[in-house]
């Protein structure tokens, strides 16, 4: 039986502010020079005013449109909000956090994340201003 391992890193992913930003390259990479063949890859995004999602990674047409729903879903008016002190966007950035996943699980099959055809892995930066937003990755496999 092989030998149970785990590798831990952070990525810095720079964001633009408000979109969807794909790190899936960083994540490859990374897994890929860990030497693990199969296991189970965490990925959590450290921050508050930010999330993670896996979405359609051919056709930008996909992020506008979800940009543009949450736009709408959640609105930037801060006569509906108590926390208003950092600013008009950061309540709206926190219920869209909410909304979403701070954390996915991912297999890992051949060393490689088993992602399908057209996914990719996205930080959805959800402030306006730009941001440095730190990611954990976990990855536990043979």
């Amino acid at each position: 039986m092989a030998e149970m391992r785990q590798a831990e890193q952070t990525v810095a992913v720079e964001t633009g502010g408000r979109g969807l930003y794909e790190f899936t390259g960083a994540v490859r990479d990374w897994v890929g020079a860990q030497g693990i063949s199969t296991g189970l890859l965490t990925v959590f995004c450290r921050h508050t005013s930010a999330s993670l999602t896996i979405q359609e990674n051919a056709d930008s047409d996909v992020m506008a449109d979800l940009e543009t729903f949450f736009s709408r879903l959640v609105l930037e008016d801060p006569s509906l909000y108590r926390h208003t002190m950092e600013g008009p966007d950061d309540m709206p950035a926190h219920i869209r956090s909410a909304l979403t996943d701070v954390s996915l699980s991912i297999p890992l099959s051949n060393g490689q994340p088993a992602l399908g055809t057209w996914q990719g892995i996205y930080l959805f930066e959800h402030r306006k201003a730009s941001h440095t937003r730190q990611v954990s990755l976990h990855l536990i496999g043979t």
